[in-house]
C-alpha cells in the first residue's frame, strides 16, 4: 500500500497540496468546510505527519531526544516518565532511544535523532570515548545526564552530587559498629564510578577504618554484576556491611542479601543506591541513597529551553540524600 502524503490527499480531494498542509495545521485562513474535509479524509486514509519534515519547516512540536542505557532500571524509567510528562506540558515531542551502554548503539541513536532534526538530546553516555563523528552533532544540543564523558570540549551536564551521601552511609555503618564494610560499584571507565568509589574510600578514611582491599568490587554495572559480587562477599563472610554504588548493582546485591542467612541467622547491613518503590517494604525498609529525579528533570527542561548556546563546561549538580530505614 502506497504511503499517504499531503500531495496524495490533495489529488484525492482536487485541491492544492498547500491547502491540505494548512488545513492539517488548523490554519484559520482555510475555510472550515475545507479543513473538515481534509482532516476527515486524512483520518480515513491513515495519514501520519512527517515529524522530520515538520521540524525542518519549523512547524509542529520541537523534537527532543532522550538516550538511556535501559528502562529496566527504575531510576531511568522514572526519569523517562517524568521527562515525557514535562515535555508534553511544553509541547515538546520526546523520542527515546536505548543503548544498553553500547557505544555503537549510542552513535546510531544520535545519528537517527540528527536525521529527524532533534534540537536537543539528554543522554547518559555509554562507557568509552565517542568517535569524531559522534562528537560533531552540528546544531543538535547534547546534555549529559548522571555521567560525564571526558572530552576536550565537554558537553553541558546534569549530575548528582552523591559524595556526601555515600560518606554519610559509611559513617552511619561505622557508628553502628561495622569495621569491615564492602563496596560494589561501577568501574573507573565511568565518571560516576570513579566519583562514587572515591567518596566511599574517603568515608572509610574519615571513619578511621582500614581500606577494605578485596571487599571493593567494581565492574560494568548490571543486576547480575551486583548479585554475583554480593554473593561472593556474603559467602566469604568477610564483611559485616555493604554499600552499593549504582542503581542496578544495588538491586542485584539486594537480591543476594535476601537469599542469604549467616550461620548465626544474621544478615549483614545493607545500603542501597537509588530508591525504588519496593525499598520501603523489604525487611522493614532498605537504607539507601536517594537521587533527586524531579530536580534533574526540571534542570533538563531548563537547559533544553535555554535560547542561547550553552557553555560547554556548564555542569549542574544536585545533592543525593541518605535515607535511613
Amino acid at each position: 500500500m502506497a504511503r499517504v502524503t499531503i500531495k496524495s490527499i490533495a489529488k484525492d480531494l482536487g485541491i492544492s497540496h498547500m491547502t491540505v498542509s494548512r488545513a492539517l495545521s488548523n490554519n484559520p485562513n482555510v475555510l472550515k468546510e475545507t479543513r473538515d474535509a481534509v482532516q476527515n479524509r486524512a483520518r480515513e486514509l491513515g495519514y501520519v505527519k512527517n515529524a522530520a519534515a515538520m521540524a525542518m519547516r519549523g512547524d509542529g512540536a520541537k523534537i527532543v531526544g532522550l538516550v538511556l542505557p535501559n528502562i529496566v532500571n527504575e531510576f531511568y524509567a522514572r526519569f523517562a516518565n517524568a521527562m515525557a510528562l514535562a515535555c508534553d506540558a511544553q509541547s515538546l515531542q520526546l523520542v527515546i532511544h536505548l543503548t544498553n551502554d553500547n557505544m555503537e548503539t549510542e552513535e546510531q541513536a544520535l545519528e537517527r535523532l540528527r536525521e529527524i532534526q532533534a534540537s536537543c538530546v539528554v543522554m547518559v553516555p555509554a562507557p568509552g570515548q565517542a568517535n569524531s563523528k559522534a562528537d560533531h552533532q552540528g546544531s543538535m544540543r547534547i546534555i549529559e545526564l548522571i555521567r560525564r564523558r571526558d572530552s576536550p570540549t565537554p558537553n553541558p551536564a546534569i549530575l548528582v552530587e552523591d559524595s556526601p551521601a555515600i560518606g554519610a552511609a559509611v559513617a552511619h555503618l561505622a557508628q553502628a559498629g561495622h569495621s569491615r564494610i564492602a563496596y560494589i560499584g561501577a568501574d573507573k571507565s565511568l565518571s560516576s564510578g570513579r566519583g562514587r568509589l572515591a567518596a566511599f574510600l574517603g568515608g572509610i578514611q574519615e571513619a578511621g577504618l582500614e581500606a577494605p582491599g578485596t571487599l571493593i568490587r567494581t565492574g560494568t554495572p548490571s543486576f547480575e554484576m551486583g548479585r554475583k559480587n554480593a554473593s561472593d562477599i556474603l559467602a566469604s563472610g568477610s564483611a559485616t556491611a555493604l554499600v552499593c554504588g549504582g542503581f542496578e548493582i544495588s538491586n542485584g546485591a539486594l537480591s543476594a542479601f535476601m537469599d542469604h542467612t549467616g550461620s548465626d541467622g544474621s544478615k549483614p547491613a545493607f545500603v542501597g543506591y537509588g530508591d525504588p518503590s519496593f525499598y520501603k517494604w523489604v525487611n522493614g525498609g532498605v537504607t539507601t541513597i536517594r537521587v533527586p529525579v524531579v530536580h534533574l528533570v526540571e534542570c533538563a527542561l531548563t537547559l533544553i529551553s535555554a535560547p542561547t548556546p550553552l557553555e560547554p563546561i556548564l555542569a549542574q549538580s544536585f545533592p543525593a540524600e541518605l535515607v535511613l530505614r
